[in-house]
């Protein structure tokens, strides 16, 4: 199933305008937000991402209805298991 998951931009790497860690479902991973250039989100932004790239930018209000659609759905564990799939962990442990 393709799926694009609410995603809260946490900060930007340093120096890297277009990498942006965020917050999924409760798992912190770096995403690339380079597709969204034009329009560029900021910390405290929601994103829906798809494996690994912000596709869009979403309200949070918007973004917190997805996370309870997929909660009700019983999908969260899979949007989990996608964002542990972004970037490498031995990475983001050393940041």
């Amino acid at each position: 199933m393709c799926l694009a998951i609410p995603a809260k931009i946490i900060a930007f790497a340093p120096g890297e305008e277009s990498r942006a860690m965020v917050d999924v479902v409760g798992v912190r991973r770096y995403i690339d937000t380079g597709l969204l250039a034009d329009d560029p989100p900021r910390a405290g932004d929601w994103v829906l991402v798809h494996v690994g790239f912000a596709m869009s930018k979403v309200s949070e209000a918007e973004a917190l209805d997805q996370i309870r659609i997929l909660n009700a759905l019983g999908e969260d564990d899979a949007a989990r298991q996608e964002a542990e799939g972004y970037g490498d962990r031995a990475e983001l442990e050393s940041s």
